[in-house]
């Protein structure tokens, strides 16, 4: 046997067969070779997935400042509170129960002013209102003896808090007042059951109340004071967004379909999924805007609701998109001659219905009145061009028909006379789909129309008389692609 040392392997040996044809290799691989092995893999794995964790904590913390910001307006709220903890004066006025105080920072401090201020009124109304409630209780209770005192205090927390969970479920009551309603039953439980024990019930309610106004108050002044994010101008940031990704989406798709482009109207044609996936965000964000005071353009009582109305008309104008990418993805072609014929109209229909779409979010932006009757006009005008292609249509399925009406006699229809049907229906759902669109346009623009009246949006003319004051008001087509940040100048 002949021992070869390896300064990675340890040490191998080679076992020499008797007749001496071959060696057998035999390495040393003892137990704490291989701790070592595994334990730095461990390591090594363990520093991988860190690294891995940090990156893309930084990329989030990149791509949107704001959730760093908002982690630092937490710390501030926090540290703010706990002065009532390190400052004697502010200890011996609230006591040890100021933990409240921090308590009620972690819950209701959230990213935005709109849903800051939510929580933090619903909390102060429903703490005062059901710690008046319950030591209204607590003193008929405690006139009633100590026989009937425990009655009425379980009875009375059975009917409000079954009360106040069934309010939850009124959409009216759940979209504004949701939390308050909870808050109630916890602190109406609390107060009502531990007054059955606790003798000065009045100053445990009296402190319970000041440490939560403190908190909220705090949380209140952080959230306006710093870096404030208004919901009502994310709302109308997005509304603006979607109506941009709309027209995109239209135009893309039209010319996809007709001229068989690819590349960048690869990206225009999904544009469209946003509009159908924000639902949700508008309606919590027109939900958390009325709550918020006058800011900006935006004045106390700004119609939201209508935002809600326009996003279900750009919804619906988006489900219209979604059938027209499906027709482009279709395994039943159309026939190229008959494409080429409806491809001038469908195109024309589709350029007119998204410069419309454009024009609004446009006036959406800058809130001035809506100045689309062009566009809309050219749109009317295109859609009964392309109704009249389709009517032409209608002689290659009935050539007889032909010599009755002359007004349809082309040269298109005596080359494509023997068209098949199934190579008529895609193009022709597309063009009807592309009608449809136009007739769900105008009532998008009555929507913005309603909202420019209800907010009171200015019109071209008042924009003239006010370019004294430009040097005020920034004016938003100087960052085209920044509409939030236009909005915070103002």
């Amino acid at each position: 046997m002949v021992p070869e040392k390896d300064g990675f392997e340890g040490v191998e040996w080679r076992i020499r067969v008797a007749d001496g044809s071959s060696e057998v290799p035999v390495t040393d691989t003892s137990l704490a070779r291989k701790v070592w092995l595994r334990t730095k893999d461990l390591f090594s794995c363990l520093g991988l997935k860190v690294w891995m964790f940090l990156k893309k904590a930084w990329d989030i913390g990149a791509n949107d400042p704001r959730k760093v910001i908002h982690c630092f307006k937490v710390g501030l709220a926090l540290t703010l509170v706990s002065l009532f903890y390190f400052m004697r004066p502010l200890y011996d006025g609230v006591g040890g129960n100021a933990m409240w105080a921090l308590m009620t920072v972690v819950l209701v401090f959230e990213p935005n002013v709109g849903a800051t201020l939510y929580k933090c009124l619903n909390r102060i109304f429903a703490t005062f209102f059901a710690g008046f409630l319950a030591f209204g209780v607590h003193w008929i209770a405690s006139r009633s003896g100590d026989r009937f005192e425990p009655y009425i205090v379980g009875a009375s927390v059975f009917l409000f808090a079954s009360m106040a969970t069934f309010f939850r479920f009124i959409p009216s009551v759940k979209s504004l007042f949701d939390y308050g309603a909870m808050v109630f039953i916890l602190t109406f439980s609390f107060v009502a059951v531990s007054g059955y024990r606790v003798d000065k019930l009045f100053d445990f309610a009296h402190q319970r109340i000041s440490t939560i106004i403190i908190g909220t108050s705090l949380c209140i002044l952080v959230i306006i004071l710093v870096c404030p994010i208004w919901c009502g101008q994310e709302l109308h940031g997005l509304t603006v967004r979607n109506m941009d990704k709309l027209a995109d989406s239209l135009s893309g798709c039209v010319t996809h379909y007709f001229t068989n482009i690819n590349g960048e109207d690869d990206k225009r044609l999904q544009a469209y999924k946003c509009v159908l996936s924000s639902k949700a965000s508008e309606d919590s964000m027109a939900n958390f805007a009325r709550w918020e005071p006058s800011h900006g353009r935006f004045n106390f009582r700004h119609p939201w609701k209508q935002y809600l109305k326009i996003g279900a008309s750009m919804r619906s104008c988006a489900y219209c998109i979604e059938a027209l990418n499906s027709c482009i993805n279709k395994e039943n072609k159309a026939a190229e001659s008959i494409k080429k014929h409806l491809s001038a109209s469908c195109l024309e229909v589709s350029s007119s219905s998204s410069s419309a779409i454009r024009e609004l979010s446009e006036s959406l932006k800058k809130m001035k009145l809506p100045t689309v009757h062009m566009f809309i006009g050219e749109m009317n005008r295109a859609v009964e061009e392309l109704k009249n292609d389709l009517k032409s249509l209608s002689q290659l399925l009935d050539p007889s028909t032909t010599g009755e009406n002359k007004e349809y006699e082309t040269p298109f229809l005596e080359a494509t006379g023997s068209v098949l049907f199934m190579e008529i229906i895609p193009v022709v759902t597309l063009a009807s789909i592309l009608i449809e669109i136009a007739v769900r346009t105008e009532a998008l623009v009555g929507s913005v129309e309603d909202l420019a009246k209800l907010a009171n949006f200015a019109t071209i003319d008042d924009k003239f008389k006010k370019c004294d004051m430009k040097d005020k008001i920034v004016p938003d087509e100087e960052k085209p692609d920044g509409t939030l940040e236009a909005l915070q100048r103002v």
